[in-house]
């Protein structure tokens, strides 16, 4: 089962759910992993300290084009969707940092005058933190295409076959946030009871159901400005998860950069109507 952590807005306590997630549900499911799939921000690994036995660079493959093959056709820069490729005075120009290694360049090419190399946008590691299993990656400094850095995380779960994934995602509504939540089985939308937290949690909901993947909603840092997420809820259908309580101790917890449901346990209560939805659904 594959449970993504998500929200329209940064910052709103998806690394806080994720990570004592994966740590509660690691004291009943020996195969659990937790995936930190915000690749361009990684920060699980601050509270969970893991010890990584594997480290692997991630590639995008690049066009490259043999001048002495090519017969100035065009056909190639026609077919790039995302303009990595430019035909400009017969010669046809490369722009790495937008190629999305698709390989359709490759394939029209009608003389084979295109191989491919590999462009590094960053690295997958993993390895064993607090009781379960966890894999980050980690993107190149300025690189702007994190979705093939996402994959590869995924995939590298995948290979392993863990009977139980947290996947922790990127904030947004935008290609990397679909590359994570991609394949779920359920989605956990983390939100704030404020009105900039309202107005991202509408865009990511849009999303969700745009795709069709099911979802609800957990509130954090939960107070009596509630209402406004539970009126919005009530409105369109939503189901209300759980609520975490805006907790000064959490905080504090959470500048130390510990896991809160390690040093302050009874906290755990916020956290179990989570636990048993998976529990249920993995026992469907």
């Amino acid at each position: 089962m594959k449970i993504a952590v998500a929200s329209g807005k940064g910052g709103t306590g998806k690394s806080t759910v994720s990570t004592n997630l994966a740590y509660l549900l690691s004291q009943t499911y020996k195969n659990v992993c937790l995936l930190d799939c915000d690749v361009e921000e990684p920060n699980c690994h601050i509270f969970l300290k893991p010890e990584f036995d594997f480290s692997e660079p991630v590639y995008v493959p690049i066009p490259q084009i043999d001048v002495e093959k090519c017969i100035k056709c065009g056909k190639c820069a026609e077919v790039c969707q995302y303009n990595a490729l430019a035909f400009v005075k017969e010669k046809v120009l490369v722009f790495p940092e937008l190629c999305h290694g698709c390989g359709n360049c490759k394939l029209i090419c009608p003389v084979d005058a295109i191989s491919e190399s590999g462009r590094e946008v960053g690295v997958v590691e993993s390895g064993f933190a607090s009781g379960f299993n966890f894999i980050h990656g980690k993107s190149r400094i300025g690189e702007a295409m994190s979705p093939p850095l996402i994959k590869a995380v995924k995939k590298h779960a995948d290979l392993q076959n863990f009977d139980l994934q947290i996947l922790d995602c990127p904030p947004g509504t935008s290609c990397p946030v679909i590359a994570a939540v991609n394949g779920a089985d359920f989605v956990f939308m983390v939100t704030e009871p404020t009105p900039f937290g309202l107005y991202d949690l509408r865009l990511a909901v849009e999303v969700m159901r745009k795709i069709g993947l099911p979802f609800g909603i957990v509130i954090n840092r939960s107070c009596e400005n509630d209402i406004l997420i539970e009126d919005y809820a009530k409105v369109e259908g939503i189901d209300i998860l759980t609520k975490i309580p805006d907790s000064r101790a959490i905080a504090e917890c959470y500048s130390r950069g510990e896991l809160v449901l390690k040093s302050l346990p009874e906290f755990q209560e916020a956290f179990t109507p989570l636990v048993d939805i998976i529990r249920g659904s993995m026992q469907e």
